[in-house]
């Protein structure tokens, strides 16, 4: 889909309605712009709240502090190096 907007003069764009409604944007909503080479990629920001609970953690691992995660990831990545 290919949708087209102009500049305002003071650099502000509104995105077409069928953009907005393609990635689901609503007012208030955050979005990205990242540059590819000559042009930009717009997409929304991801809700990491919507993605709690989707990755199954072991029981013996719930409650587990995010710098011990941290460590034994680095520390197992080193392992896995030599």
């Amino acid at each position: 889909m290919d949708s087209s907007a102009k500049i305002t003069s003071k650099g502000q764009v509104t995105i077409p309605k069928t953009v907005r409604d393609a990635l689901g944007l609503h007012e208030g909503d955050e979005f990205l712009f990242r540059v590819e080479r000559a042009r930009a990629v717009v997409s929304k920001t991801p809700d990491f709240f919507e993605l709690a609970g989707s990755v199954p953690v072991p029981a013996a691992k719930r409650g587990t502090p995010w710098d011990e995660v941290l460590r034994q990831t680095r520390a197992a990545r080193a392992g896995h190096r030599r």
